[in-house]
């Protein structure tokens, strides 16, 4: 029986944050994937708001994988980043005729997953040369029938 060591995740989750679960997965979204460096830049310069909040999720898990596992945060992806849908908050707003309007204050639960790079090889030969595929000759237009 063999075993497989499978990396380490570490994970961290900001509740009940006063945006909506949609504009949070469009933040979210972007980062998916990516390295902590490139994700945090990305969320640096991002125009939307929630953009801080998932930044501060993200340095979260990065202290989290450093403090209680003995992990680089620069060596690290973000596998999984979504928002879940929290609470709604429901307000009311007085309009004409003594009706009401309902204001929706909405929230969302936002949660990043970490794990560890995966070791690339080390290449200590270089790899073969592509074989050249023999160039076709190109084609001749046809000459019009008078």
């Amino acid at each position: 029986m063999s075993t497989v060591e499978t990396p380490q995740q570490v994970k961290a989750t900001a509740k009940w944050v006063r945006s909506s679960a949609r504009k949070a997965r469009l933040v979210t979204d972007e980062i998916r994937g990516l390295s902590v460096p490139e994700a945090r830049t990305i969320l640096a310069f991002s125009s939307r708001a929630v953009a801080r909040d998932v930044e501060k999720v993200l340095r979260s898990a990065v202290a989290n994988a450093e403090a209680n596992h003995g992990l680089r945060g620069d060596e690290l992806i973000v596998v999984t980043a979504y928002a879940d849908e929290g609470p709604t908050l429901k307000r009311w707003r007085a309009r004409a005729r003594g009706r009401v309007a309902r204001i929706r204050k909405r929230t969302c639960h936002i949660t990043v997953t970490l794990t560890e790079a995966p070791q690339q090889p080390v290449a200590t030969t270089p790899p073969p040369a592509a074989e050249e595929k023999p160039k076709r000759a190109p084609r001749r237009k046809k000459e019009a029938a008078a």
